[in-house]
């Protein structure tokens, strides 16, 4: 069911709210639950993902639903996982087995939401039929159906601490409370939907802008939060139950609710549609139409008031302009259109450093640490600047022949700057600005986001198909190679420039097949590199991504 099974996908700072992995799929997934160490995603295919919490990886899928499964809950013990959707049918999983124990049938259109009691002996299922139905696990059967509704049902959720009570909200914005026999209790509340923490001392119910978080036990108002457009979709407690986290279209927020001061601490963007469900683990991890799921780094709250501020603006991502990977450093290096250069941990995607340079706007780039120096190389109007952005001074410029640049490289070896023009690939001295050589190219090419070792750079044309050259001090002229790379030389990378239309992928050269593809909003990046292990890609929409494919790749 995965788009394609990769150990890392991530590249996001160490800072609260910040994604630090995402996993993309065929289809999109429209429900989470979590349990124990691990999460299910319902797809709209039908099928259900079960992955490990930690490191996203596949565990296996469960095959059983023939349309969207579109809501899901494990047994507060993790054994079994209940689900329901468009097929009308409301299932009871064996999460070891992965088998259907039992199918609950009886709605008549979709199924929206599903709930298990805390002592799993009771299922209840909320419908577009505006009825609430309510199941004896071991039977199999309906025992009770609430149909005192004037509008489809949202949301079912049984109290954690109490298996005979039972809270619904509706779309006609309406939060009720139940016990199994079908008879309304206590108070009638406000929302579209309704979740409790995970010790059942609180509950949420959210509609429109507002949400509000009430003490189980007296039902009183601990406090109100607000988003600042659209309404909410989806609300969940933190596992701790300090910490909320709500979605409102394409964006998230976590707020604190602890203390006498509850606000705002984090808004997360980076899906670019709408959020269909959230759920917290070691992180909060939203779904979205976007095709993917997101891990969003969770820990102490920032101390920056700006953070805290409702009203404040969200910072907008800036595009990708550039991306390197140095596998030596084990880092990766990108740099956006306002001139902020990050180093990214490869093994952990975690930022370790930012600094603001001068090489903004859709300037061709690339940036290398050299003996220790962050070194900068950007095109501008005929000429190459450099800049040493640790000591944060410019070092000199190069003026070039080139009219219209279509790409620059540093060597891997740190001594040059490879300039590519549509017909010829110039190289100079990045200490001394002298020219060290010129090749002549008889077709428009790109620059390999291959990134290659001493002084060799390679191109790739238009058919897809690569050259590389050396420009050695020790070479009179540059001297053609054969297509030998980091120890996998029968394997190209094609794309990953601002102006390759394609797909970014990997290429088997002797078979001619492709053997790994970036597909959907992910499939052609600004910037990619790849050093036989890790590919680290940037994108317009400002995010980076390390992936790391020693293990679907053939060797």
């Amino acid at each position: 069911m995965l788009l394609k099974e990769v150990k890392v996908i991530k590249g996001a700072p160490a800072e609260w709210g910040t994604c630090s992995r995402t996993i993309s799929f065929e289809s999109h997934p429209l429900s989470l639950a979590h349990q124990k160490g691990t999460f299910a995603v319902g797809l709209i295919s039908g099928g259900i993902v079960i992955l490990d919490a930690i490191t996203g990886s596949q565990i296996t899928v469960l095959s059983g639903h023939t349309d969207w499964v579109r809501c899901l809950t494990f047994s507060l013990d993790g054994i079994f996982l209940v689900s329901g959707g468009h097929d009308l049918i409301v299932k009871l999983w064996d999460v070891q087995t992965g088998g259907v124990i039992k199918d609950f049938c009886g709605h008549t259109t979709i199924v929206s939401s599903v709930s298990i009691s805390p002592d799993c002996n009771t299922i209840a299922s909320g419908s577009w039929d505006r009825t609430i139905r309510l199941w004896h696990v071991q039977a199999g059967d309906c025992f009770c159906v609430i149909a005192e509704f004037n509008s489809w049902i949202n949301s079912v959720s049984f109290s954690p601490n109490n298996p005979w009570f039972l809270m619904s909200a509706s779309n006609d914005n309406t939060v009720l409370q139940w016990d199994l026999n079908g008879c309304q209790i206590g108070p009638t509340y406000k929302g579209k939907g309704v979740a409790f923490s995970l010790d059942g001392t609180h509950f949420i119910s959210w509609g429109d802008q507002i949400a509000t978080v009430r003490n189980s036990s007296s039902r009183a108002v601990v406090t109100e939060l607000q988003v600042p457009e659209y309404g909410f979709d989806c609300c969940c407690f933190s596992p701790n139950g300090k910490f909320v986290a709500g979605s409102a279209y394409y964006t998230s927020y976590i707020w604190d609710i602890t203390g006498l001061d509850p606000h705002l601490i984090a808004t997360l963007i980076g899906h670019t549609c709408s959020i269909t469900s959230l759920i917290f683990s070691s992180s909060l991890i939203s779904a979205s139409e976007d095709e993917t799921i997101k891990f969003w780094q969770a820990g102490a709250s920032p101390t920056d008031p700006a953070m805290t501020n409702m009203k404040s603006i969200p910072p907008t991502p800036s595009p990708i302009e550039s991306v390197s990977l140095q596998g030596r450093d084990e880092v990766a290096i990108s740099s956006d259109k306002a001139g902020v250069v990050k180093i990214w941990d490869i093994l952990t995607g975690l930022c370790k450093t930012s600094i603001q340079t001068p090489a903004k706007g859709r300037s061709w780039r690339d940036i290398q640490l050299i003996e220790g120096r962050l070194i900068v190389v950007w095109y501008y109007d005929q000429k190459i600047y450099i800049w040493d952005a640790e000591k944060g001074e410019f070092l000199w410029k190069v003026k070039t022949p080139i009219f219209k640049s279509r790409g620059i490289r540093i060597s891997g070896d740190g001594s040059k700057v490879f300039c590519l023009a549509e017909n010829s690939i110039q190289a100079w001295s990045i200490w001394t600005g002298e020219p060290m050589g010129k090749v002549e190219l008889e077709d428009e090419s790109y620059l390999d986001p291959l990134s290659m070792d001493s002084s060799k750079i390679r191109v790739c044309f238009k058919d897809s198909q690569t050259q590389g050259w050396d420009f050695g001090d020790l070479c009179p002229s540059p001297i053609q190679f054969s297509n030998t790379s980091l120890g996998k030389p029968h394997l190209n990378l094609i794309g990953g420039t601002k102006w390759y239309t394609g797909p970014c992928m990997i290429q088997d050269a002797v078979a001619g097949n492709g053997v790994f593809q970036l597909a959907g909003r992910y499939a052609t990046p600004y910037e990619a590199r790849w050093d036989g292990q890790y590919l680290v890609v940037g994108y317009g929409f400002g995010e980076v991504l390390i992936l790391d494919l020693n293990h679907v790749l053939p060797q």
